[in-house]
Order: C-alpha cells, then structure tokens, then sequence
C-alpha cells in the first residue's frame, strides 16, 4: 500500500472515531462530531478513490450527505 492511501485510511480511521466520540458525549460540543465525520468522509472517499473501491465510494458519498446535514442541523 502505497503511502498516501495509507495515510488515507488511518486519517478517515481516526477522524471518524473522533467523530463518533464527540456525538457520544451529547455536550454543547457534540454537533463538532459531525465537522469531524465530514473530514472522515473526505479521507475515505480519496482513499475509495486511489483504490478503485467503488461501493467504499458510494458509501461514503451517503454518509457525506447526512455528515452535512449533521452540521447543518446542530451547527447553523
């Protein structure tokens, strides 16, 4: 594996663990947790991408959609 789609998925890993943290605490600063699972969104779907992983891909195209409508509805 290259380097790159490496650091993709352990970025897309970790950021969505932050993600799902962040909601669990349901505090003031929960709705963070969806900036967090949007930028996890963004890694995965690069990594999707440079590994021709389409249904990965299509996956996270999905959940991109309720990551923005996470922030939407608890941020703005």
């Amino acid at each position: 594996m290259k380097m790159s789609a490496l650091f993709l998925e352990w970025s897309g890993a970790i950021t969505g663990a932050i993600g799902a943290g962040l909601l669990a605490t349901n505090t003031p600063i929960s709705g963070f947790g969806f900036v967090a699972f949007l930028i996890s969104n963004l890694f995965w779907i690069a990594f999707a991408i440079t590994k021709r992983s389409f249904g990965l891909l299509s996956m996270q195209v999905l959940f991109t959609a309720t990551s923005v409508l996470g922030v939407y509805r608890w941020l703005i």
